[in-house]
């Protein structure tokens, strides 16, 4: 007798599948102070001649950073997997706000170390 094994296959209900694969935004949120918002916050007090800001400046700054992802996450479905998705990246990105203004990122403190000190 032939076994058989579940086949995973496209169909109408796939999302169901996805809902619990979240790896993609969990690493960019992570991520997403390095790469983006400390460029940002660095760009900015450059254009705006400041190249001394506080600490809690930077960190603010890199946060305002942050939040601009609200937008792309406003771009996703209101359906209920999407819905579940968004709910899971701002807590993810709550969190890592967190984790910058206390200064518990130790790349956004890398990054200010090397903005304040390379002038």
């Amino acid at each position: 007798m032939l076994r058989q094994y579940p086949v995973t296959v496209l169909s109408p209900n796939y999302h169901k599948i996805l809902a619990l694969d979240y790896y993609e935004i969990d690493r960019l949120i992570e991520d997403l102070a390095k790469l983006y918002a400390c460029s940002c916050a660095s760009s900015w007090f450059k254009i705006e001649g400041q190249s001394n800001p506080t600490r809690d400046e930077f960190r603010n700054k890199v946060v305002e950073y942050m939040n601009h992802f609200e937008y792309t996450l406003s771009t996703f479905s209101n359906s209920p997997e999407g819905e579940k998705f968004k709910t899971r990246a701002r807590e993810l990105l709550k969190k890592e706000s967190v984790l910058v203004l206390k200064g518990d990122n130790k790349e956004v403190e890398k990054r200010y170390n090397y903005f304040v000190n390379s002038r």
